[in-house]
């Protein structure tokens, strides 16, 4: 039984997660900000990431996986967003993570085969208008999924996943009708847009031993978006 902290766990891709995780039999240390979530299986604490110190005084001895799920997604033009608008989504995408990664390193250190995941977007390889500002971000979650990934061989994998749309809370605005479901899912070569399962199942893999060859990789799970043009 391996340990494991889904840091927001409690919906979309990551409650997901959570539950395959706990299905199997693993022990999850999973996170909620605003909705406050109940679980037989998962060990959900509440959890602010914007905090300057986040307490994870929640978590066991030592962890052998760490995900990092909070993300947002606010698509408009450019010339509509201010400075500060970057710097807020820069603060939870980017050094959320970091506080988060940097309180746990010793946990994860003390762990069997540990391994982090953190999540892109397939708007990093793919530009894509409306999206400067989670690109930005995301772009700066590549750079350090890489850095860490070196730093921290052999010991701890570091890996990251590109979704592209995906059916989760985050993206109701965009899929808020069947309509828009089925004009965003044709716009991908695969034709449907992705699932949480389609991206809870790559993160599994990656916390697992059969990924033990895996670390420092963007894995692109969108449908063939980022890649192929039919």
């Amino acid at each position: 039984m391996q340990s494991y902290t889904i840091i927001g766990g409690s919906s979309g891709i990551g409650k997901v997660l959570a539950t395959r995780l706990a299905a199997s039999g693993h022990n999850v240390f999973a996170t909620y900000n605003t909705h406050a979530i109940e679980s037989p299986h998962v060990h959900y604490h509440f959890l602010n990431v914007m905090d300057n110190e986040p307490d994870l005084s929640f978590l066991p001895d030592k962890l052998d996986g760490l995900v990092y799920c909070p993300g947002s997604i606010d698509l408009k033009p450019f010339a509509r967003m201010g400075v500060s608008e970057f710097v807020k989504d820069y603060e939870l995408q980017v050094i959320g993570a970091i506080k988060i990664i940097q309180k746990a390193l010793p946990l994860l250190k003390a762990g069997s085969n540990p391994s982090i995941v953190m999540f892109s977007t397939v708007a990093v390889q793919t530009g894509f208008p409306f999206h400067t500002k989670v690109s930005a971000s995301k772009g700066a979650i590549e750079g350090l999924t890489r850095a860490l990934a070196a730093e921290f061989a052999p010991k701890i994998r570091v890996n990251a996943i590109a979704p592209s749309i995906t059916d989760t809370p985050l993206a109701n605005g965009l899929l808020s009708s069947s309509e828009k479901k089925e004009s965003n899912g044709q716009r991908h070569p695969l034709k449907r847009i992705g699932t949480p399962d389609d991206i809870a199942s790559m993160a599994e893999f990656l916390l697992s031993n059969q990924a033990g060859w895996i670390t420092g990789q963007i894995l692109h799970v969108d449908g063939g978006m980022a890649s192929l043009k039919i």
